[in-house]
């Protein structure tokens, strides 16, 4: 079971690194996710992964308080409405707008729910 969660943890990492430079790939979630996966299966990579200078304090502030920092909030909250404008500058279906919209607010409802570091 080990190997399993390693190994999860490794492509959590992964993708979250493809979202540096992949808008809308959400990055510090993976890597909370990672340091779950590593928590249950690499004591050496769980501490790498919580003590990165980058990523380490979002994990502890997750872990802690389930919190999102303010700027990541409003990070998101540009990505969230530059998305949804490209999807209506595509002329996509009005339905899949729909569909878009709901999610993409309910995302906005949680990640504004959650306190802030």
């Amino acid at each position: 079971m080990r190997l399993f969660w390693t190994f999860a943890g490794l492509i959590a990492v992964a993708i979250g690194l493809v979202g540096i430079v992949v808008p809308l790939l959400p990055t510090v979630p993976l890597m909370i996710l990672a340091a779950f996966c590593f928590g249950k299966s690499s004591p050496r990579l769980h501490d790498w992964l919580v003590d990165h200078p980058v990523y380490g304090p979002h994990i502890r502030d997750w872990r802690t308080h389930g919190a999102i920092r303010a700027p990541a909030k409003r990070i998101a909250t540009v990505s969230i409405f530059v998305a949804f404008g490209i999807s209506v500058m595509l002329a996509v279906r009005p339905s899949i707008l729909a569909i878009q919209a709901v999610v993409l607010i309910a995302v906005l409802t949680f990640i504004w729910s959650r306190p802030s570091a």
